[in-house]
């Protein structure tokens, strides 16, 4: 049994090319039929504001797969803690015993989120990406915007966070000195979206943020703050102003994400055409195939992912020797 901390981890694991390569094939297998996904277990905590949710995925062929416990205490910020916590379990698919746990706290989780906006964004954002606009200033945040830089030109940022204001500031500061770009606070959600030709959501909220009506061509959207029945982002509408919708996975999409506040209020069902991200690695689905196109994905996040991400921690913990072997 091997034993690996948050720290270790941090040291091998960044938000680079190799684990979006990563979590892109695990689309690929999802979409190719290789993966069995079974449903989220959440564990509901309003009393916090909190959630506990497990997610697993096994993918055939691989020596591994990953069950990850991943909490979401949105509370903790008036005790001065982090929102996010959590650890992943990995398990032989050979004999079924556990050979490792990344004790994260949520880290790998923040990671393999932000590789799949990178992948999101690959497909569907205008290749001419001046000015990206961030609906939030918290961890995730600050990983949609590293993920963006990967795979696109950054000019200009705006962020606007409807539930850590106090945060802006910080957020600033940390994403110019990191990127090199410029980043600016606007206090209007509709000017964001009306200068912004890429904007990530990435809050918890439990009403519509972004309005249909502000919607414009050439506009790329990925929002991934729903992840639960109660949480929405997006104005149901959005969904039929775009051209292009995408889901990481739609059974899930129409269960937690956004596509199941657009069904319920009848502008989506089970029959849209709703397409994969897994459809557009593979080459199904062109993506976007015009710059004047206005793009939605909506993403709740998928046990691949933690799949991919877990093993990949797992190699490179392993290659720097940073992990404690526990005997029997």
């Amino acid at each position: 049994m091997h034993i690996s901390t948050e720290r270790a981890l941090k040291d091998c694991v960044v938000l680079d090319s190799g684990v979006v390569k990563q979590v892109e094939n695990a689309f690929a297998e999802l979409e190719h039929g290789n993966a069995t996904v079974p449903p989220i277990l959440m564990v509901p905590v309003p009393e916090q504001h909190g959630e506990v949710d497990v997610k697993t995925a096994y993918i055939p062929g691989l020596d591994f797969f990953a069950i990850k416990v991943a909490s979401g205490f949105f509370n903790n910020q008036e005790l001065g803690l982090p929102s996010a916590s959590g650890l992943v379990l990995l398990m032989s698919t050979k004999t079924g015993f556990p050979v490792a746990v990344l004790l994260d706290n949520g880290y790998l989780t923040q990671v393999r989120t932000g590789a799949a906006g990178a992948v999101a964004a690959r497909y569907l954002a205008p290749r001419t990406t001046a000015t990206v606009g961030i609906v939030g200033s918290g961890t995730q945040a600050r990983f949609q915007l590293r993920a963006l830089s990967l795979v696109r030109n950054l000019e200009q940022v705006l962020v606007y966070s409807p539930i850590d204001e106090a945060g802006v500031p910080a957020y600033i500061e940390e994403m110019k000195s990191e990127l090199g770009v410029s980043v600016a606070r606007v206090d209007d959600p509709q000017e964001l979206l009306q200068r912004s030709s890429v904007v990530v959501s990435t809050t918890p909220s439990r009403e519509p943020i972004i309005r249909a009506e502000w919607l414009h061509p050439g506009l790329h959207i990925t929002a991934m703050g729903s992840d639960t029945e109660e949480k929405q982002e997006l104005e149901a509408q959005c969904f039929a102003r775009a051209d292009v919708c995408v889901s990481d996975l739609k059974t899930q999409g129409f269960r937690l994400g956004e596509l199941r506040a657009a069904k319920a209020a009848g502008v989506l069902n089970e029959n849209s055409a709703v397409v994969q991200l897994g459809e557009l690695v593979l080459g199904k689905h062109p993506g976007r195939s015009s710059e004047k196109q206005i793009t939605v994905c909506d993403l709740t996040g998928v046990g691949v992912q933690d799949t991919a991400i877990a093993l990949e921690a797992y190699r490179r913990v392993l290659e720097r020797g940073t992990i404690t072997e526990i005997a029997e």
